[in-house]
């Protein structure tokens, strides 16, 4: 797959096979993807690569606090749309297809719940990825390189035969989360991703998000 296909092919998956994905090929994505570009080469991303009972133990941990409404701690708060935005607004038509796609009705609150749950849940992933970074650095400062971090490995993931799903409820307990997998005090959680098999049986895997043409985003400056 080349690095057009990859780009147009990647989505975010919100389920997986059961299936394993083995050690070595994790490896290598997480290899080529610490190619990514940082300012001044500072590489200021670190990463916990959760599998098999540690990955389920804090599978469980999150649903647990989440169902008896512990008020979730993240450590980095990367999303907020103002509510008239057309951000907020895209975000909207997002969920409503998803919703859609899985025959969750408006006042489906118990649906709705599950749906929300999918996410601490690590989306039934065999394996996750989490990204931190040295609290020596500012809070915002390395998060354009995690960017470009996260999107590496992501499409290299796509081109591996691999799904992912950038997400920031894996980490939301981030006290359990850092006392399960042993993660150093200076260091910030910042971002999970999810990461396995497609079940393209699933029907939320079916999406095909829209996107924003360029020229709608894009003011040129000293082009004919």
């Amino acid at each position: 797959m080349n690095i057009l296909d990859a780009v147009r092919a990647r989505k975010s998956i919100r389920n997986f096979l059961p299936d394993p994905v083995p050690k070595d090929l994790l490896s290598g994505i997480l290899e080529d993807a610490c190619r990514a570009p940082s300012a001044n080469n500072t590489q200021p991303w670190e990463c916990f690569m959760l599998g098999g009972n540690v990955l389920e133990e804090v599978r469980q941990t999150n649903l647990e606090q989440l169902r008896a409404g512990v008020f979730p701690e993240p450590e980095s708060v990367l999303i907020d749309w103002p509510k008239d935005s057309v951000y907020r607004t895209r975000q909207v038509d997002l969920a409503i297809e998803l919703f859609r796609l899985m025959d969750i009705q408006r006042d489906d609150h118990e649906g709705r719940a599950k749906w929300m749950e999918r996410g601490f849940g690590y989306f039934n992933a065999p394996a996750a990825l989490i990204v931190v970074a040295d609290k020596c650095l500012p809070e915002t400062g390395p998060l354009l390189d995690i960017g470009c971090f996260l999107q590496t490995f992501c499409l290299l993931c796509t081109a591996n035969g691999l799904g992912t799903c950038i997400e920031d409820q894996g980490v939301m307990y981030s006290k359990t989360l850092r006392q399960i997998v042993g993660i150093p005090d200076e260091k910030r959680i910042i971002m999970a991703v999810a990461v396995g098999y497609p079940d393209w049986d699933f029907p939320a895997n079916a999406i095909k998000s829209s996107r924003v043409s360029a020229n709608d985003l894009t003011t040129w400056v000293g082009f004919d």
